[in-house]
């Protein structure tokens, strides 16, 4: 085991840690994967030190280079940690001192660990966001549905009770409108991350003369963070980018749900491809939905991750303290969870088969009991009064023991005068779609619209 003098805060210790405390107090387990961004950030560093005359021009070149080879290293996987490397930082720089010797323990010169929580910012799903890139695979797919279906109805629930007619391209739109949300809210994040705390030192901020604008222009923020004591132990974008994966994932989970009761041989409105789908080691005839249940129970895992953090947070007392270190487990769990299920949601997608005619069968006629509403509203009544009418409707049915659309013209008119011959068209379930004219509405025209507004959206935000 290394002597505590080799780590960077060893000098003042005697004796050695405790081996279970050396375990339980290392991060590099996992925050190895912010390697390259620490890499990034150490080479900007490095510069400003040169800059502020606090190395030379050769000794900046020899730091340069040892850490392009560490970078090669890190690219080839022949990289070897150590006992002694408590973290990605400790790690590369212990590193660095054995490929140049002496220069290297200038780099941390006026450095803290709590202000290269830059490598965080700078880890890629943060500063580039890949998730964006499923994201418009997902929106490309449901708009291919949209294009395709447009013209297929199928109930609409609430209640989980069969409610109005509705094209099915209408409920695509509808969670498609919520993923775009979701796209919108990740570019306000992804403003918040972009905030450089490099140069803010431990706590009280960086003695000598680093210039941070150097900082920033190299590492490509956009702007500087304003106290030290805030740069080196704010997480708000961790909290965030936690919170928006567990909307997102409550988007997902809400369609899968959907899809789950859709593909059940009870409503047999999609069925899934074999390829998102699992059986039973039982029952031989099962198709079990596995793909959209488990993009179901990420949802909880994702919400269980933001929450454990933001009780870590509420309970800290200002500037750095160890349970930070918690942020990079939360934040990498989550992102490798939103991007499998970004990724398992096209696959189903893709391969959904749509059975229009079990949608278009499950329509009944029942489902037109507010159309009756309607229809006496243009006729001049009242709707609550139409409301009540219409009720009266559905009761009579009920107790003759047959559908609304068998009711005959007289039947309707013992209840109300207004019922004329024109009546019949309402037992026509495209009429009824097709009259949902306002902005959002089913009409075909109106589905038509919503599909070019989030077209245009997606092109206004194909740089974001």
């Amino acid at each position: 085991m290394a002597a505590e003098g080799d780590k960077l805060w060893g000098g003042r210790f005697v004796g050695s840690i405790d081996p279970i405390m050396e375990m339980f107090n290392s991060s590099v387990s996992y925050d190895q994967r912010m390697w390259s961004a620490d890499i990034r950030g150490s080479q900007a560093y490095v510069k400003a030190l040169e800059k502020a005359g606090l190395v030379s021009k050769s000794e900046m070149e020899q730091i340069v280079t040892g850490l392009d080879q560490i970078h090669e290293e890190w690219s080839q996987s022949t990289f070897v940690l150590t006992k002694a490397d408590e973290d990605i930082h400790t790690a590369n720089e212990r590193r660095l001192k054995e490929l140049i010797g002496e220069p290297a323990g200038k780099l941390h010169t006026g450095r803290s660990r709590n202000d290269q929580v830059t490598s965080l910012r700078l880890f890629p799903p943060l500063s580039a966001s890949e998730v964006a890139n499923v994201f418009t695979y997902l929106f490309s797919l449901c708009f291919l549905f949209l294009y395709r279906e447009v013209d297929i109805l199928f109930p609409g629930y609430t209640h989980m009770q069969r409610a109005q007619p509705i094209r099915w391209s209408h409920w695509i739109l509808s969670h498609a409108v919520g993923l775009c949300r979701d796209a919108e809210r990740l570019g306000e994040i992804k403003k918040r991350i972009n905030v450089l705390p490099l140069g803010s030192g431990a706590i009280a901020g960086n003695p000598l003369g680093i210039d941070r604008e150097l900082l920033r222009k190299e590492l490509n923020f956009n702007s500087v963070s304003l106290n030290s004591m805030d740069a080196t132990s704010e997480r708000d974008f961790i909290a965030e980018f936690l919170f928006w994966a567990s909307l997102c994932m409550t988007h997902l989970s809400k369609m899968s749900e959907d899809l789950i009761i859709y593909s059940t041989k009870e409503f047999s409105f999609v069925t899934l491809s074999d390829s998102y789908s699992t059986g039973s080691s039982l029952m031989p005839q099962k198709k079990n939905p596995d793909s959209l249940e488990l993009i179901r129970s990420k949802a909880g895992r994702v919400f269980g991750r933001c929450s454990g953090f933001l009780m870590t947070l509420k309970g800290l007392p200002s500037t750095y303290n160890k349970d930070l270190q918690e942020d990079k487990e939360a934040m990498f769990d989550v992102y490798d969870t939103v991007c499998a299920v970004l990724q398992v949601a096209s696959g189903v997608i893709s391969t959904l088969q749509i059975n229009k005619e079990a949608m278009e069968k499950a329509l009944s006629p029942d489902m037109l009991a507010t159309d009756i509403a309607y229809y006496l509203v243009r006729k001049g009544m009242p709707f609550r009064q139409a409301h009540g009418v219409s009720g009266k409707v559905v009761q009579l049915a009920e107790s003759k023991g047959i559908s609304l659309n068998k009711l005959s013209l007289e039947d309707l008119k013992s209840i109300s005068p207004l019922f004329a011959s024109d009546v019949s068209k309402l037992w026509n379930y495209t009429n009824s779609v097709e009259q949902y004219t306002a902005a959002g509405g089913t009409a075909k025209s109106c589905v038509v619209a919503q599909v070019e507004q989030l077209r245009n959206w997606m092109k206004s935000h194909k740089d974001d």
